[in-house]
């Protein structure tokens, strides 16, 4: 006699199933995969990645204001062009703030205001970024030039330079990059302007 007939007993058994039991069995397996899948989810926007937002026009005209951004720090080391998202606890701002990195640590920053020539350890940066105001000049804000970024710090503007409060003024100054969440990867919403940002 054959002992090991019962191969295809969960089979049998699921379609003895009553119709009832059989759609329960079918959507706990679905919530099952729903609830691993935003545990997935979690995991990563908490130790990977995370969503941030664009608030106001001070990085027109590469991202705008109410847009969505993904940002992470995952073995994130600031460099010179990298879009940032970072708190600035003692300007009084609230939540994340998002900016360009146009210098770090032990690079000096000088600012031709009329010209809106901004120069990195004495080169003219080539910035086909910034929204320039023709026949205005950039504002200056009250931080002096040429200045020398501090040790662990990061000097910030937005591209939108007469409308952006970055490391120009006190109120922000240079940034410490203990206080940087991350870079923005790519931007998510609205879907029309889905993709990476630079």
């Amino acid at each position: 006699m054959n002992t090991a007939p019962n191969s295809g007993f969960k089979d049998s058994e699921t379609k003895a199933l009553p119709a009832g039991l059989k759609a329960a069995r079918e959507i706990y397996e679905w919530l099952e995969i729903f609830v691993i899948t935003i545990a997935a989810i979690l995991l990563v926007f908490t130790f990977v990645a995370r969503i941030a937002y664009v608030d106001g026009p001070s990085m027109n005209n590469t991202l705008y204001d109410g847009e969505r951004l993904c940002v992470s720090n995952l073995f994130y080391t600031p460099k010179q062009g990298d879009i940032v998202v970072f708190q600035s606890p003692d300007s009084g701002i609230e939540g994340g703030i998002v900016k360009r990195v146009i210098a770090t640590e032990g690079q000096e920053v000088d600012i031709d205001f009329e010209t809106w020539t901004v120069y990195v350890d004495g080169t003219a940066l080539d910035e086909p970024y910034v929204n320039y105001l023709e026949g205005y000049y950039m504002r200056s804000y009250d931080v002096e030039f040429p200045l020398t970024v501090p040790e662990g710090q990061v000097f910030v503007m937005g591209d939108n330079r007469n409308y952006s409060n970055d490391s120009r003024a006190s109120q922000i100054g240079c940034v410490d990059t203990r206080f940087i969440f991350g870079r923005v990867l790519f931007r998510i919403t609205p879907l029309s302007r889905f993709g990476t940002v630079d």
